[in-house]
């Protein structure tokens, strides 16, 4: 686990002068009832706006409703003014019901063993169980998949709605749908009533008690339960290493390797800004630090800075040069090294092509090669320059 022993932090960031309080009192060209409002009037209604949303934001999970707002009013005003369109699910819907018609007719005759009439995707592993063949279940199965059928065609190809308004349609009622499914319902599910005879209802009880548990812990801000069972420096990121540099935005770690001999170039890994270093190292078994370093390379992860508000003005540019350009100069400072691999996880990668696509604009030849993992593919001009 990377020790708290650090170099001291650069003290050559620009400091913003504080604006006096009295400087918002009164606003130069602001209306005259404007200008009467004090600070105090002004800082407790900007806190009472930003509480309102945060209490929604975690009703929400984050999603903002006036997002989800413009999004279906988009899909829906475009859906009202298009009569082909529905005509073509009015089609879609009376085809759907006689298929499930026809479905219902031939359980009546085969004794509730009816052939399906829409089977679902194959990643779709909910109505896997025997249960599910048997009426009422298999109804329950094929009505909601011929639902859920017709309203991907009714939320998709809508002419005139924006394409990431109709990814957002989309996606949020696939998520309200999966929620509907018969899986997810006691009195539904035949494999949930099956082991709830097997257990006469204690199944029932324990998931009452983990619904308890998980309402508590959410109410508490406390992680989820079994978080306790994972310690940062034993059970993740367990690979020895020692943090060498620190600014206001990363701490950059340094893991020796563990062979006799030592790769000349080290190499410096961007991980993803939303998430945790030890992503790349969350266990022997399973880490890409610790392969590296037994294959002799000397390895530097960034470990990114959780923001907080005092952040707020920070840009792409601060991330670029405080993030990916200053991990790469203390890493080449520490080793003596003239070039340096570099590899980025997902947001990280991104962040690394855009400021590799800034160093190479200017001819910085520091890098000796890119890998991206879970991240977009460079363009083709920049992808030559590594060739």
């Amino acid at each position: 686990m990377p020790s708290k022993s650090a170099l001291p932090v650069p003290s050559n960031q620009p400091v913003r002068p504080a604006v006096p309080a009295l400087a918002y009192t009164f606003l130069p060209g602001a209306h005259s009832d404007d200008a009467a409002d004090s600070y105090s009037v002004t800082a407790f209604a900007e806190v009472l706006d930003r509480a309102t949303r945060a209490m929604i934001a975690r009703g929400t999970l984050g999603i903002s409703p006036g997002a989800l707002a413009r999004a279906y009013f988009d899909w829906a005003l475009h859906l009202a003014i298009s009569p082909g369109k529905q005509g073509r699910l009015a089609e879609k819907a009376m085809t759907k019901n006689l298929r499930l018609a026809r479905f219902l007719t031939s359980c009546a005759v085969s004794r509730g063993k009816g052939e399906a009439c829409i089977d679902p995707l194959p990643q779709d592993h909910r109505f896997e169980h025997p249960g599910w063949k048997l009426f009422p279940f298999n109804y329950y199965s094929q009505q909601f998949l011929l639902s859920q059928q017709w309203w991907f065609n009714a939320m998709t190809g809508v002419r005139g709605v924006s394409a990431h308004h109709e990814k957002v349609v989309d996606f949020v009622t696939r998520q309200f749908l999966d929620f509907l499914s018969p899986s997810n319902f006691f009195w539904t599910n035949p494999e949930v009533i099956e082991k709830t005879l097997e257990e006469g209802g204690m199944n029932l009880v324990r998931g009452f008690d983990h619904l308890i548990q998980d309402v508590d812990r959410y109410t508490r801000q406390m992680p989820p339960s079994g978080a306790e069972d994972f310690v940062v420096g034993e059970d993740l990121a367990a690979t020895p290493g020692k943090v060498v540099y620190r600014n206001r935005l990363i701490e950059l770690i340094q893991y020796e390797p563990t062979t006799p001999n030592v790769r000349p170039e080290p190499i410096v890994i961007v991980p993803a800004w939303i998430m945790k270093y030890y992503i790349l190292d969350l266990s022997e078994q399973n880490s890409l630090v610790r392969y590296l370093v037994d294959q002799g390379y000397t390895v530097f992860m960034v470990s990114w800075k959780n923001p907080g508000r005092e952040d707020r003005d920070l840009g792409m540019s601060d991330y670029r040069k405080l993030g990916v350009e200053a991990a790469l100069e203390a890493a080449l400072a520490i080793t003596g090294a003239p070039q340096a691999h570099m590899a980025g996880y997902c947001l990280g990668g991104t962040l690394l092509s855009i400021a590799l696509a800034g160093m190479m604009h200017q001819g910085d030849e520091r890098v000796a090669s890119l890998s991206l993992f879970a991240a977009q593919s460079l363009t083709r001009n920049s992808l030559e320059h590594f060739q």
